[in-house]
């Protein structure tokens, strides 16, 4: 580190000319960047997808992709549903439509007749938006079809209604860069603030452009821009923000500026290397995962730390020394770090560390409790109602008796000459509202026809999923090569695919994740004790995530949606990945911090106290800015971004204040010297010199 120091400050200009034109480029890119990002969710090799993949090929669409729907209330209903499907076939070409005329279909309109559903399938184009091509031809139909006439589709009510919400990922970095700006005024009182958010802008930019690369290489998903925006801002900031600091109190204790820089550097700034690597890692678990969308979101993700630790470790001192002091204005006077406050609460802590243990341990234990009954999916349609025409419409036409599943049809690719059979047997399937053999526009290719099989429940439901079960069973009984594809089937091989061998991915991130930390801290117990926490700390975001989302306590309060009955499928590997590495970013910061005070005088109580009190403002302002980020991304349209946003704010929030402000303290307190011991074997495993810390001196 001292070298790295010594190099920037010999060359602050060309460190500074350096990150300047890559910010430039990559906000010239940026919209290049953000053009060639993917929209898919391939699953190579599952029965599910594989049978999508024909459907959209043969069929233009169909498939994973969810129909639009066009619900009809009012006398002769039914007619007027079959007359419209037959107008959006003549002014969109190519479109499938399926209305309760057809054979079988009859569920499609309510039992009193006064509702009645059109599925349409116009042909779908690559990108964000499958029907962008299609809509406004099908919405000008509608429009014409006269009063009682409603567009809806699981896809239109997923973004937020009717997808008029196509703002960029530029509107939540304003909005997370705002929350950030009010925080660090707070802390700095000074130009100082400024510095952090110039960082973060210029990490961010740097790895949009890093990203541009990664997009000639492999396909990127949409959800990186996000990732990129918002938790590189936060990321950023943490780790820029350790390094002011640190250079504040070494400056307060009278060193000369570049001295000062070079002390911040020696000390946070390695507090800040493994604390990047140490996210990366995590991030890591994604990469291992056998699906190119995750791989993807782990790819771009490890952009996001690695980055940052390079304009913090490089921009930041470059900056301190070249206009450091001039920054300090308007608050000028020295500021050593020491937060009377927080050194309350660490005595507090200590003077009660097994009762706090227990208490944190008990609250933390009751929240995580929830995610027992974690169901994975997607949103069922009760959790994307609003107070749209869109959602109006789909729940009226459920509450008219038309099936749940109606939005997310299954789909079955048959022969057509067993179509009829088979159709006829999954009628008979427990769960199965409606089988239909559509004949009319563009239903049977190649030999194969396309059958359309509606649940009585929500295909997300528990009884749904079931349902999905005994069909693919009917299925495989019935034989003949048919295949069972459509959304729901393709949500259940993600779920399989993802988490059937999770638990080894989660080992090796662990493993990684201990060495590093276990060098950093000198320690066997303190990476011990992290890891146990880190798992609490993400089964309590998980659980908190369960209740808001699934069981919907808070969610129409805090996002004015009822409950989605399940959690996104890929959100909790997601939230594993992201929240494992960003809660260890504040273990780092404390514990390297308690490690450095013990080291000089061998006290335990002392070092803890020491160690909140220098850290514990900072990891506070660094969780408050990191939630505010993931505040701005809930305001995503996408369910499944809010999802994703939830369990991050919530994870932050529970880990910055109950386990890094109250548990972990309590646990270094209550085990005393046995924190700072490494057994000899690791320590030369590690290259580590002098592996009990301070011998001979009180705990």
């Amino acid at each position: 580190m001292e070298r790295l120091t010594d190099w920037v400050l010999r060359r602050r200009l060309l460190v500074a000319g350096i990150w300047l034109v890559t910010a430039l480029a990559g906000a010239l890119l940026a919209p290049a960047t953000t053009d060639r990002l993917s929209y898919t969710f391939a699953l190579p090799g599952q029965p599910g997808y594989e049978t999508n993949v024909r459907i959209a090929e043969t069929y233009r669409g169909g498939g994973s992709t969810d129909p639009l729907a066009a619900v009809v209330e009012g006398a002769d209903a039914p007619r007027r549903a079959a007359a419209l499907g037959r107008a959006v076939r003549e002014a969109v070409p190519g479109t499938r439509v399926v209305t309760a005329a057809e054979p079988g279909a009859g569920a499609l309109t309510a039992k009193d007749g006064r509702t009645s559903v059109a599925l349409l399938y116009p042909p779908v184009t690559p990108g964000a938006e499958p029907y962008a091509a299609a809509q406004p031809r099908v919405e000008a139909v509608v429009e014409r079809a006269g009063a009682g006439v409603e567009l809806t589709g699981f896809l239109l009510l997923a973004e937020g209604g009717n997808g008029e919400d196509d703002r960029g990922v530029l509107i939540e970095v304003v909005l997370g860069a705002a929350g950030a700006l009010v925080v660090l005024a707070l802390v700095f009182g000074s130009l100082l603030a400024g510095v952090p958010l110039l960082v973060a802008a210029v990490s961010i930019l740097a790895t949009f452009l890093a990203l541009l690369g990664l997009t000639t290489l492999t396909d990127v998903s949409f959800v990186v821009q996000y990732l990129v925006g918002l938790i590189g801002l936060g990321v950023a900031i943490d780790y820029s923000l350790l390094v002011v600091t640190r250079w504040r109190e070494e400056r307060a204790e009278g060193r000369e500026n570049d001295a000062a820089v070079r002390e911040a550097m020696r000390t946070a700034g390695r507090s800040v290397l493994f604390s990047g690597v140490t996210v990366a890692v995590s991030l890591a678990a994604l990469v291992l995962v056998p699906l190119p969308f995750l791989r993807s979101i782990g790819l771009g993700g490890l952009l996001i730390p690695l980055l940052s630790v390079a304009t913090s470790l490089t921009l930041v001192p470059a900056l301190l020394s070249a206009w450091g002091p001039r920054l300090q204005w308007p608050r000028r006077k020295p500021a050593d770090g020491w937060s009377r406050f927080w050194a309350a609460i660490a005595r507090g802590v200590l003077r009660r560390r097994l009762r706090t243990v227990l208490g944190c341990a008990a609250l933390l234990l009751a929240l995580g409790v929830p995610v027992l009954g974690l169901s994975l999916g997607s949103p069922q349609l009760s959790g994307l109602s609003s107070d749209s025409p869109a959602s109006r419409a789909a729940t009226a036409a459920v509450e008219g008796g038309v099936p749940e599943g109606f939005l997310r049809p299954v789909e079955v690719l048959a022969p057509c000459g067993a179509g009829g059979q088979l159709t006829g047997e999954l009628r008979e399937v427990p769960g199965v509202a409606a089988a239909a053999a559509p004949r009319a526009g563009g239903w049977s290719a190649d030999g194969d026809c396309l059958l359309q099989v509606y649940l009585e429940r929500d295909p997300a439901s528990g009884a749904g999923k079931a349902a999905l079960d005994r069909i693919r069973e009917a299925v495989d009984e019935h034989g003949g090569g048919a295949r069972v594809g459509g959304s729901p089937a393709e949500d259940a091989d993600f779920v399989h695919a993802v988490y059937r061998d999770v638990v080894w991915v989660v080992l090796a991130v662990v493993v990684v994740t201990f060495l590093l930390l276990a060098k950093a801290l000198r320690s066997l117990w303190l990476p011990v004790k992290a890891l146990v926490l880190n798992a609490v700390s993400l089964a309590a975001a998980y659980g908190v995530t369960v209740l808001i989302w699934q069981h919907g306590w808070g969610s129409e309060l805090l996002f004015g949606q009822q409950a989605s009955g399940a959690v996104t499928t890929w959100v909790p590997i997601a939230v594993f990945a992201f929240l494992f590495g960003l809660s260890m970013d504040y273990e780092v910061f404390i514990l390297a911090r308690m490690r450095e005070s013990y080291d000089a005088h061998g006290d335990t109580g002392r070092a803890v106290v020491d160690g909140i009190a220098r850290t514990g403002r900072l990891v506070t302002s660094a969780a408050l800015i990191l939630f505010l980020a993931f505040v701005a991304l809930a305001t995503v349209p996408a369910v499944e971004v809010k999802i994703l946003a939830t369990a991050l704010a919530l994870g932050i929030v529970i880990d910055a204040v109950i386990v890094r402000g109250l548990l972990a303290p309590a646990l270094v307190g209550l085990f005393g010297r046995i924190n700072w011991t490494l057994p000899g074997r690791l320590a030369r495993l590690l290259r580590i010199g002098g592996t009990t810390g301070s011998p001979g001196r009180p705990g």
